[in-house]
């Protein structure tokens, strides 16, 4: 019966080809072998349709595809791989960039000729030079081994790392203007599991800066840049600033012309989803990112072998400006994403937050660490669907529910939209598995739709009318129509083949449905050969399946024993594992390749069938890129509003001031499991620069993190940590910490803050936030105190917020001579021993007004070791001389001092003016309170005053 239908089958089969040989006229098999060159014949395809052109091998260096194996034509004395072009080609082997065809299913060639550079950290590149229709090509070899984080200049790990345990699969193609433009670069990334070319365009201050930092959060596995700025020339700024700092992602250089704006604007009209193409009136004059999409699209067909569908393609355009910069360092020293000790670890502001379901949420929280928004409505909208989900329990976790049941809808949404060139066995199953996640998908809507019927606050109903499209309706009759009703989605590799085979309804394709007898009859014969089997010899075998094995007989003994001890031998390729036997025949290896041969002929009918009816999908593409934002987003505040719910955070304001009222770390708070010691902070336009002392250990670098993470936290929608807490939105965060020394660069200590700060004071804004640790302990302590002092003079002209640590306790006399300047110290106790001969340091972590009152801490350090007695005192008395000195002429003038008094209250006045929420009694009071203050201050200083005079009298 099986081999009946086979020939039935195989007849249908023969004459489905030969129609397509028609089409292949066109493109014969008499190909030129030049002197020097390899030949290889081509295996057959189970199917051959008009897109299975040439294929080609070792270009770049990487392996062939066993699967599409084509005849290459290599010139080894030239590097010249060259093909010939089959007839109805263009003939021409140096096309200009204004000939090429967009690469949307509707082309049938694609010829491209384009000498190609490729270099790794380890130097040395190599260059082809090759003319060929679609090239068909594996993926990158970074897929696969480059997967080792990528360091700075500062040899700082990169903040992605952590995240994960491998390189994204993101290709980044990067070019720079020349002559006037220099400066100005274009930059375009694809995901290759995300069907989204995001561009990007920097022309400000610090262009270089903001694109390594794009570069880090992208974790690139491959970059590409025009030839002319690496190879070619000596390398430019730019190429060598990437290579330098990227050395384990693979660089590939692109020829110049390559780099065409006119050609990356018709690519994005052709592939662009219409309710996308908004980004046009955005992107048509950046001229830079338009010529790297036309690269990137390029090359992205020629490492895929696959091409987009035409309008299924999302483009966004994304601007330096629309969010907050954290630079590669200071991600790293705040663990937004990386544990410094442990890579693996959750004790990260990113382990702290996520509590997500899908894959997507993870990459959006992601994401959004790293680069918080800017957008106070955005921010407070947010903020509005976090608190709804934490006062309405009901919707919190009937979202929370039906948000886990979704697959992974971006990497779906990519497998979809790609028109593969070559249909194989294993293609036509991956189609078919993507049509019954998709059903899956689909099906969840409903459900996700009536949890947000209810909600109250804009986001959660603009996702909820998001959500009654009727596209979903139709997507979803389209794959009823020809996708059986029980069909979906499970976990199981015999489950799932099962659910792949018998996925077309029935009386679709009659050869389909023969083919499925077919493989049915082949399955009940397995069942009723290790049933045979059993009863022959008395054994309890079953029936097992494996992707590796196929069906194989499996046995478990009770008593650990077998009947006449061993296994009879018909039994072949038996293992052992304790009491469980696994096993097959040969009878059974005849039948699994039946099996097989019958599944072949199904993925193959089926995908006639799931072929139509993903070209219908696609034209209603656009409701699946809608539902994926709303899952990835809804996941994502479900994670922050669960992240509420563990730990007692409160919703931020937004004003001009930094006001955390007993505010938290919220990363030391995950690791202790108890609340933390908290702490005030207070920064302001009228005291933006504040001066933190302390001994060592009393928690100066951890409460500048805390104040980090805390507005990084509010920037991103998110509740924090704190009883109260207003803030500033930042535009930049910087921060400075750490005094190690980079071996990488032969660079000390000194060398690496002088580097950080330099990029701090090259890029920072009126608006940024800035953290500077123990600056200048890398060389003497009097060029430490004047590098500090200079740069604090520096910053303190800019109205951005600045918290500086220090030991140099004489930067404190700044105070004395800007008003915007604050001293605060981390308080320590004293408490002598038992006996009153010894005392001991208890340090209480919390922040009070004034400089520290410490002296000699590192004396007292040093006490504790085994350093004579003598040579303690001699130390001690000798600091005591030098303090002495230098504090004497700590003092400030009466005048300095009420203007300083003076500038206080006319800050305060204006904050009060911009911000107050206050009603007419409470803010008379308030006033009045100020006016009491000031007058004391006034009084105390004319008082004091008096006293000198006396004194000096």
């Amino acid at each position: 019966m099986i081999n009946k239908v086979q020939n039935v089958i195989n007849v249908w089969m023969m004459s489905n080809r030969h129609g397509q040989e028609s089409s292949q006229m066109f493109c014969s098999s008499t190909e030129e072998v030049t002197a020097g060159s390899s030949s290889e014949p081509e295996p057959s395809s189970s199917t051959l349709t008009p897109y299975n052109l040439m294929n080609y091998s070792q270009i770049f260096g990487r392996q062939q595809d066993p699967l599409s194996s084509s005849v290459l034509l290599t010139s080894r004395e030239s590097d010249d791989v060259r093909i010939s072009v089959c007839p109805g080609s263009s003939s021409d082997t140096e096309p200009s960039a204004h000939s090429e065809t967009t690469p949307t299913a509707a082309q049938g060639h694609l010829n491209i000729s384009e000498t190609v550079y490729r270099t790794n950290s380890s130097g040395g590149s190599s260059a082809h030079s090759w003319t060929s229709s679609t090239p068909h090509l594996k993926t990158t070899p970074a897929l696969s081994h480059h997967n080792r984080t990528p360091r700075r200049d500062l040899n700082m790990t990169t903040s992605s790392s952590a995240s994960h345990a491998a390189r994204a699969p993101v290709i980044v193609a990067v070019v720079e203007g020349r002559g006037l433009a220099r400066g100005e670069i274009g930059m375009a990334s694809i995901n290759m599991k995300y069907p989204e070319l995001v561009l990007s365009q920097f022309v400000d201050t610090g262009t270089y800066t903001k694109v390594i930092t794009k570069l880090h959060n992208l974790t690139p596995m491959e970059i590409l840049m025009p030839d002319t700025a690496s190879v070619k020339g000596q390398g430019t700024k730019l190429y060598s600033l990437i290579t330098e700092t990227f050395p384990s992602v693979t660089f590939t250089a692109v020829m110049r012309r390559y780099f065409n704006e006119k050609k990356g604007l018709e690519f994005i009209q052709q592939l662009c989803v219409p309710e996308f193409t908004t980004v046009l009136m955005e992107v048509q004059t950046k001229y830079y990112c338009l010529a790297s999409a036309s690269a990137l699209l390029k090359y992205f067909e020629f490492v895929q072998k696959s091409i987009y569908a035409p309008k299924s393609l999302k483009v966004t355009f994304s601007g330096s400006e629309q969010t907050a910069m954290i630079d590669a360092v200071s991600a790293s020293n705040l663990e937004l994403v990386v544990n410094h000790r442990n890579h693996r670890s959750e004790h990260t502001l990113f382990g702290v937050l996520n509590h997500t379901k899908t894959s997507g949420g993870e990459r959006r929280l992601r994401s959004n660490i790293l680069e918080p928004l800017l957008e106070m409505d955005t921010i407070k909208s947010r903020q509005d669907t976090i608190q709804e989900l934490l006062q309405n329990e009901e919707l919190f976790f009937g979202l929370k529910n039906a948000i886990a049941h979704f697959l992974d809808i971006d990497e779906l949404l990519s497998a979809l939209v790609q028109i593969p060139k070559q249909e194989t066995v294993a293609v036509a199953e991956s189609k078919i598995t993507q049509v019954i996640q998709l059903k899956h998908i689909v099906e969840l809507v409903p459900s996700l739709k009536v949890m947000l019927q209810h909600s109250t606050t804009h986001l959660l109903t603009a996702y909820c009318k998001s959500l009654e499209d009727s596209r979903f309706n139709s997507i979803l009759d389209h794959i009823k129509s020809l996708i059986n009703d029980d069909t979906s989605y499970m976990k199981g590799s015999l489950t799932m083949r099962t659910q792949k085979c018998y996925a077309v309804r029935p009386n679709v394709s009659e050869f389909l449905d023969i083919a499925r007898r077919a493989y049915t009859e082949v399955v009940d014969d397995i069942a009723g050969l290790v049933a045979q089997l059993g009863e022959k010899h008395s054994l309890p075998l079953r029936t097992s399946f494996s992707n590796a094995r196929g069906f194989f007989i499996q046995m478990k003994l009770e008593g650990g024993a077998l009947p006449g001890g061993k296994l009879p031998d018909e039994f072949i390729k038996v293992s052992k594992q304790k009491n469980n036997f696994s096993f097959t025949t040969l009878d059974l290896i005849k039948m699994n390749d039946h099996c097989e041969e019958a599944l072949k002929d199904i993925f193959h009918m089926s995908y006639v069938v799931v072929s139509k009816l993903l070209s219908e999908v696609h034209e209603q593409i656009h409701c699946l890129y809608k539902l994926s934002d709303v899952v990835s987003m809804l996941d994502m505040l479900l994670s922050l509003a669960n992240a509420c719910t563990i730990s007692n955070y409160v919703r931020p304001e937004f004003t001009d001031t930094l006001a955390i009222q007993q505010g938290r770390h919220p990363i030391l708070e995950r690791i202790s499991g108890q609340q933390p010691i908290s702490n005030n902070s207070y920064i302001s336009e009228g005291s933006n620069f504040v001066i933190i002392t302390g001994p060592n250990m009393s928690g100066k670098s951890t409460f500048l993190k805390q104040v980090a993470l805390v507005q990084i936290m509010a920037q991103i929608g998110c509740f924090v940590p704190a009883e109260y807490a207003s803030v500033r939105i930042a535009d930049q965060i910087f921060t400075r910490i750490g005094v190690d020394d980079d071996f990488e660069t032969n660079s000390s200590t000194f060398m690496v803050e002088m580097k950080e700060v330099s990029y701090i004071i090259h890029n920072a804004t009126n608006s940024s936030l800035i953290i500077i640790d123990e600056l200048g302990r890398g060389t003497s302590p009097e060029e430490g105190i004047g590098i500090c002092h200079s740069v604090c003079e520096f910053l303190i002209n800019l109205k951005a917020f600045t918290l500086f640590a220090t030991h140099f306790l004489e930067l404190c006399q700044l105070q004395t001579l800007y008003p915007n300047v604050e001293n605060q110290h981390m308080q320590v106790q004293h408490i002598r021993t038992g006996d009153g001969r010894a005392e001991r340091v208890v340090y209480t972590y919390q922040l009070s007004r004034g400089h520290s009152e410490e002296r000699n801490y590192g004396i007292r350090a040093a006490e504790m070791t085994n350093l004579p007695l003598d040579i303690i005192q001699e130390a001690k008395t000798v600091a005591d001389k030098i303090n002495q000195k230098l504090w004497a002429k700590h003092h400030s003038d009466p005048a300095t001092l009420k203007q300083r008094a003076d500038y206080r209250l006319a800050t305060r006045l204006v904050q009060t003016a911009r911000n107050s929420q206050l009603d007419r009694t409470s803010l008379r009071h308030y006033l009045k309170g100020l006016k009491t203050q000031y007058l004391a201050e006034i009084q105390m200083i004319k008082e004091n005053a008096t006293e000198l005079v006396e004194i000096e009298e």
